[in-house]
């Protein structure tokens, strides 16, 4: 992610405004540009101060305050390159529902961020493309069993209580993980979607390619599952494994550790757009230091990243103790872990090099 400022008065801004705090300005994300910028009223519509040209109009989803990015005035569509992914929302007229559902939004624009930046294929359910992405976003049922989290071809569902701090806290104590968001319950499952089309869509020498870094996906996968939660992860997981879950099955280390190359990427281009520095005084070792001057997302190697991410992510860990918070990373990457990240990388990379089909 990036900073932002206001094009009128240069204020700093964050992703999700949509209002400047200083001068007043309507905001816009538009997503071709990948740029939020002031806005000025011409009838119906909107006209950015120094942005795309012509008119252009809010994602319907504005209505419920849960959406600032924007779409050309005369774009048929009523919803903006994220929102007409979704296939199923909960029961606005809930305010409770109302409230987690922004909160979903929130994170899968921050999602799309990404997926936009890294120029991945992102085609909606109206394209013609045979794998599109859609999403449900659900409630549990008053009876029957919750709804759980997870990805079925190109489909992802999120259940609604991953909204809510105190219930996903709860469930992150009693799954025994160090982490849990919902930004990262969007990259775990996007994961899976992008394994179908950039690896098993790719033909038998990729998936041989994956086979060899992640293990083989043609295990029984149900089996995998009971089997992980009968007997936990093995001792030495984190020898190979990003988290304990990745040891569950070639899947699942597949999309835990391409949500932890989507949080290193996004992370560092804010850092980097920050300009951060780390030079701790107290130690003369060369890995601690690290300037974040660079786009993490046009770097050739993976090292490069991990060799900024490291010291970063000390850092930060140290900052959070120093507020009597949890590590906000509390993960180690082990040399074989970044070995599956080169892995990722390079896929995504050749992916970027291809000449982009429709459906995008």
């Amino acid at each position: 992610m990036r900073l932002f400022k206001c094009s009128r008065c240069e204020q700093v801004l964050y992703f999700e405004n949509t209002e400047c705090l200083r001068c007043g300005s309507r905001l816009g994300f538009f997503p071709g540009t990948l740029m939020l910028e002031a806005l000025e009223p011409e009838g119906d519509a909107w006209r950015s101060l120094d942005g795309p040209p012509g008119l252009h109009r809010f994602c319907r989803n504005a209505e419920h305050s849960a959406c600032n990015w924007m779409l050309s005035a005369d774009d048929p569509a009523p919803y903006c390159r994220a929102c007409r992914h979704n296939r199923t929302v909960p029961d606005l007229g809930i305010a409770e529902r109302l409230d987690a559902w922004r909160r979903i939004e929130t994170a899968k624009r921050r999602l799309f961020y990404t997926l936009l930046r890294l120029q991945l294929p992102t085609p909606d359910p109206n394209s013609s493309d045979p794998q599109p992405l859609s999403f449900d976003f659900l409630a549990d049922p008053r009876r029957g069993p919750k709804v759980m989290t997870g990805h079925d071809n190109g489909h992802i569902t999120i259940a609604l209580s991953e909204a809510d701090d105190l219930a996903r806290e709860r469930l992150r104590i009693e799954l025994g993980e160090p982490y849990r968001t919902l930004l990262g319950h969007f990259r775990h499952e996007i994961g899976h979607y992008y394994w179908d089309r950039l690896v098993r869509d790719a033909g038998e020498y990729e998936l041989a390619r994956c086979r060899a870094v992640f293990g083989d996906e043609r295990r029984d996968y149900g089996e995998a599952l009971a089997a992980h939660y009968a007997n936990g992860a093995p001792d030495d997981w984190q020898t190979s494994y990003v988290s304990s879950y990745a040891t569950m099955h070639a899947w699942e280390d597949w999309a835990e550790t391409w949500a932890h190359y989507l949080h290193m990427v996004d992370t560092l281009e804010m850092a980097s757009a920050f300009g951060i520095r780390i030079a701790p005084d107290v130690a003369d070792d060369a890995s601690m230091d690290a300037r974040l001057a660079f786009d993490p997302l046009q770097v050739t190697h993976v090292q490069r990243l991990v060799d900024a991410w490291l010291p970063l992510t000390y850092a930060v860990n140290s900052l959070n103790r120093a507020m009597g918070q949890s590590d906000l990373y509390p993960f180690v990457i082990a040399p074989a872990v970044i070995g599956k990240m080169a892995y990722i990388h390079d896929l995504i990379r050749q992916q970027r090099s291809r000449p982009a089909s429709g459906g995008v």
